[in-house]
């Protein structure tokens, strides 16, 4: 067998996928089982590309604003699109 040298020259190509749906949704879904100051029970999580879409129950405005905040500090995620109800 006969190895050739390499004859690539330059930077190697930089990872151009994007995250997988599934993968970010369970990055936001534990970021949000873990904030302290939301309870996310109610609370689903759909991905579409790059924008994490929330959906469900919480108890106030001030944990919904949390949750979107938490949601969007994953990285990869570019928009968050709330939708969650409160009493």
């Amino acid at each position: 067998m006969v190895f050739k040298e390499g004859t690539f020259k330059g930077k190697p190509p930089e990872h151009a996928e994007p995250p997988h749906p599934a993968w970010l949704e369970t990055q936001v879904a534990d970021a949000l089982s873990v904030a302290g100051d939301v309870d996310a029970s109610d609370v689903t999580v759909t991905c579409k590309g790059r924008r994490v879409i929330l959906s469900g129950s919480v108890s106030s405005p001030a944990e919904a604003q949390r949750a979107v905040d938490v949601a969007a500090s994953i990285k990869d995620i570019d928009e968050v699109d709330n939708r969650l109800a409160w009493p």
